[in-house]
């Protein structure tokens, strides 16, 4: 048994670009730990979902344990920062955020837990935080330099396959839907040429969607994520794509728990 611990911004990340990950090294027998950088204070909530007196904070922490649990989590730890908010807001340089911490001292948070769970495995996010969010960026460079201090053997930057990304909204545009805009201008993910692992996740798209709908106050019924037929969903988040430092050129791995 070998020990992943996947690291992550906001409650309900977890679930998009590394759930597939996590359920299959849970299945496989390994220690999955769940890291998150914030309790995601700033997410959007519509009028009337929360109970009354019900806090936010309070409801995306109990959504997160519960997205665990489908995962196949074994623990769970929060960091502490609170929520930047998008890139260019206000919110970004409020004391306290993740984005105004010192990478120094937010690794060594980090690093005592790689440390406490003799970690084999750290799984961050590419260095543009998928597309461009401050935490997520953030979790890139703290994850980095505590895998540097904690001595992790293998790190993977989670992303996505741009070139699959724009592929597909070029499909959509055809197709009459506009509405994610010109596909040339999505600057989610990293080209297929820098990525080196791709790993088959389709046979836990189960529960990788239910873990997304565990996490309600943010993805709804009506989200992208969770209304598109079964099909769809499973050819959109079947596999899951990682950049490992060293790696490549190329898809190299296709299992970051392989040989562990």
């Amino acid at each position: 048994m070998a020990t992943l611990v996947t690291f992550h911004a906001h409650p309900d990340d977890e679930c998009i670009n590394c759930g597939g990950v996590m359920r299959k090294a849970a299945d496989e027998g390994h220690r999955v730990v769940l890291v998150v950088a914030t309790r995601g204070e700033l997410g959007e909530v519509e009028d009337g979902f929360l109970a009354p007196g019900e806090d936010l904070t309070t409801r995306r922490v109990a959504e997160t344990h519960a997205a665990a649990e489908i995962l196949g989590v074994s623990r769970v730890e929060f960091l502490g920062y609170t929520d930047s908010g998008m890139m260019g807001e206000p919110t970004n340089d409020t004391p306290g955020t993740f984005w105004t911490a010192s990478v120094e001292e937010a690794a060594a948070r980090l690093a005592k837990i790689l440390v406490d769970e003799s970690a084999d495995v750290l799984t961050i996010y590419d260095d543009n935080g998928g597309y461009g969010h401050p935490d997520h960026i953030q979790v890139h460079r703290v994850g980095k330099r505590a895998a540097e201090l904690a001595g992790t053997p293998r790190v993977y930057q989670a992303t996505a396959n741009r070139d699959d990304v724009r592929k597909h909204m070029s499909e959509a545009a055809a197709d009459g839907d506009d509405s994610f805009g010109p596909p040339e201008e999505w600057e989610i993910g990293k080209p297929l040429e820098e990525l080196t692992a791709r790993v088959d996740v389709s046979a836990y798209v189960v529960a990788k969607r239910a873990a997304m709908r565990a996490h309600a106050s943010q993805i709804s019924e009506e989200s992208f994520f969770l209304s598109m037929p079964d099909p769809a969903f499973a050819q959109a988040f079947g596999v899951e794509w990682f950049i490992r430092e060293g790696a490549g050129p190329g898809i190299t791995e296709t299992d970051i728990m392989a040989g562990l």
